[in-house]
């Protein structure tokens, strides 16, 4: 059952009444739903379908390739010497058939490419020099390597250039599509369970299908990280190597990133990582950021170049703090419930749901309408200025002239607003205002994932965010 992607899928669908032939590119990261989405839009509607194998030379891909086209009641002779034949087989294929539409769908096109096979190059010929100039193709290519199909189909430079009738990047779920999933799944658990589980799977939908009915989200956790043979204990180790052809560099920022949670600028980052000043490092992160591992944030008053990069995904997040060093106790999510590691990544992993889910907070704030750009911050402490040093993680900064000063706090249950949790955030907005000497309006803004109690404290606030309205 497809959960959401209604958007999506009309791309897709109106493809198949245009009067034309249509090239549509399919893009996201491992897991996302690539293949799932093509095949239960079109479902027996596909003409042919073809999947390139990871590693596999040129020989290998052409008899894949072949022994699809077998399937799909293709005529085709004998393996192809090239993909030139290959390709060919397809035409004789469309030819022949009597469907209005022919869905091709050609899936992990990258590894299809294989060093001095030309593939592109037939691609570029079957498509500009035959399947555009007919009206009932509709072609779709697909590939969780971004980088690769970024390059090399999106932006193309040469015969592909601008052939696109339409892309598609099919990003991870929200909290309410997550939990629009768990329900479609038959799993009986409150948005606090949600929750957690997307501080640790994140919007990823394959993930979220090996949650078990019936089980605990400890139960649950144990399951899919810790136990012997768990379905994702080694997903990290592929997760990367899927996306990106090279991917120890990649591997190097996020890792780097990993350690530090405020987040690291361009040059702190290749120090830290030992990667190169350059070009080729400033694409890395690019591609990094549009596979929705890192978010490159500025910081309030500074210029766009000494932006601040983040890890934000959260399942990287969840295996470097607890899945790197491969622990031994396969009931250790169980053990280690309320101990000071497992809270301390509780409230960093709510930060990140937070920064994921801004476009929620604007709507309960119900400025969905007005234009806003959302900053992180930092000062050091100054004496001379009376400067106690703050750092605050998501200033929601607006065009009625607001400044939302966010602070995120994550509870197990009802959040209760101490006086030094209020004074501290008074100390924020002090040093804020001091720091940048702004004149905009500062409204202190408490998120929680939980309900807020009311309290002198909590009616201070200008406004309560609780974990119910990341859901909207």
């Amino acid at each position: 059952m497809l959960v959401s992607r209604q958007r999506e899928q009309e791309i897709l669908r109106n493809s198949l009444k245009e009067e034309q032939s249509s090239f549509i590119a399919i893009y996201g990261r491992r897991r996302v739903g690539k293949t799932f989405l093509v095949r239960e839009t079109f479902g027996d509607a596909i003409f042919f379908s073809h999947t390139g194998i990871a590693d596999g030379t040129l020989k290998l891909q052409l008899k894949a390739f072949y022994d699809s086209a077998v399937t799909a009641g293709c005529d085709a002779p004998k393996v192809p010497k090239d993909w030139i034949e290959a390709f060919s087989i397809l035409k004789q294929s469309v030819m022949k058939s009597r469907r209005r539409k022919k869905v091709i769908f050609l899936d992990e096109l990258s590894w299809m490419d294989t060093p001095r096979s030309h593939f592109l190059t037939a691609l570029e010929f079957f498509w500009n020099g035959w399947a555009s100039g007919r009206k009932d193709i509709v072609l779709i290519v697909c590939a969780s390597a971004t980088s690769w199909i970024m390059d090399n189909i999106v932006h193309n430079k040469g015969g592909l250039h601008n052939r696109l009738n339409d892309q598609i990047q099919l990003n991870p779920f929200t909290l309410k599509e997550c939990e629009e999933l768990a329900r479609a799944n038959g799993l009986k658990t409150d948005r606090q369970d949600i929750l957690q589980y997307y501080m640790a799977l994140g919007g990823i939908p394959y993930y979220w299908k090996l949650l078990e009915r019936g089980a605990s989200t400890a139960q649950n956790f144990d399951r899919l990280f810790f136990t012997e043979n768990a379905r994702l204990r080694d997903e990290y180790e592929y997760l990367y190597a899927s996306l990106f052809k090279k991917p120890e560099p990649y591997v190097a920022i996020v890792s780097t990133l990993a350690k530090k949670k405020s987040g690291m600028t361009r040059l702190e980052l290749i120090t830290a990582a030992h990667l190169t000043n350059s070009g080729v490092t400033t694409k890395k992160l690019r591609e990094l950021e549009q596979c929705g591992f890192i978010r490159r944030c500025r910081e309030y008053g500074k210029q766009r170049k000494d932006a601040v990069y983040q890890l934000i995904d959260s399942f990287t997040l969840f295996y470097f703090s607890f899945m790197a060093n491969k622990s031994s106790d396969p009931h250790f999510w169980m053990h280690s419930a309320g101990t000071p590691k497992i809270n301390t990544w509780k409230g960093l992993a709510f930060e990140r749901v937070c920064l994921l889910h801004s476009e929620q907070i604007r709507r309960k704030l119900g400025i969905a309408g007005v234009l806003t750009e959302t900053y992180s911050w930092r000062c050091k402490a100054d004496e001379e200025t009376g400067i106690s040093g703050s750092q605050i993680d998501l200033l929601i900064c607006r065009k009625d002239r607001v400044i939302n000063i966010c602070e995120i706090k994550y509870s197990d249950g009802p959040y209760s607003m101490t006086k030094a949790v209020y004074n501290d955030v008074l100390n924020k907005i002090n040093d804020f205002r001091l720091s940048t000497g702004t004149k905009y309006a500062l409204f202190p803004t408490l998120i929680t994932s939980s309900e807020v109690k009311k309290n002198a404290y909590s009616e201070k606030m200008q406004a309560c965010i609780d974990g119910d309205d990341l859901f909207l």
